[in-house]
C-alpha cells in the first residue's frame, strides 16, 4: 500500500501542478484581458483546489506510514541524520500544508467576490503564491535538502 500511495502521490503532484498552473493562466488571461469569469473558470478554479485536498490526502496518509518519518521522530535527538530525513518530516509538510491553505483560501476568496475581474485578480494572487511554495516544498532532483526523482513508479 505504500509504494502505491508514493506513486499515487507523484503522479497526482503533476496533475495539480498542470492545474495548477493552468488556472493562473486563465486568471491572468482573464484578468487583463477584461473577460468574464465562465463557468469554465469556475470548474478550473475548484478542481485545482480539489486536487489540492486529495494530494494533500494522500501525503498525510503517507507522512503518518512512512518509515523515513518514523526513524527521524524516533531518533532525532539520539544521532544526527540526514537532510532528506528533516526535510520530509518537518519542511515538506508545513509548507505544503501551508500552500493548500493559501490555495483553499483563495479559491474560496474568488468564488466569493462579486465582479469578474476581482475573481480573476483574487485567483490568480493566491495561486501564484500558492505555487511559489509548492515550488519550494517540493523534492526537486536538483536539491540540496532532498533529491527526489520527478516521478516515482
Amino acid at each position: 500500500m505504500y509504494a502505491f500511495l508514493l506513486t499515487a502521490h507523484s503522479l497526482v503532484r503533476w496533475a495539480l501542478l498542470f492545474f495548477l498552473l493552468y488556472a493562473i493562466y486563465r486568471s491572468y488571461a482573464g484578468y487583463f484581458r477584461n473577460k468574464l469569469f465562465s463557468k469554465a473558470d469556475n470548474a478550473v478554479r475548484h478542481w485545482t483546489a480539489t486536487l489540492s485536498h486529495i494530494q494533500l490526502m494522500i501525503g498525510m496518509v503517507l507522512y503518518f506510514k512512512s518509515p523515513l518519518v518514523k526513524s527521524y521522530w524516533n531518533n532525532r535527538m539520539e544521532q544526527a541524520l540526514p537532510k532528506d530525513f528533516t526535510f520530509f518530516s518537518l519542511i515538506h509538510i508545513t509548507l505544503m500544508f501551508a500552500a493548500v491553505i493559501v490555495l483553499t483560501v483563495g479559491s474560496a476568496m474568488a468564488k466569493r467576490q462579486s465582479h469578474d475581474h476581482q475573481k480573476f485578480r483574487t485567483m490568480l494572487v493566491w495561486f501564484i503564491f500558492a505555487l511559489v511554495i509548492i515550488f519550494i516544498a517540493i523534492p526537486w532532483p536538483f536539491s540540496p535538502l532532498a533529491k527526489r526523482p520527478l516521478i516515482r513508479l
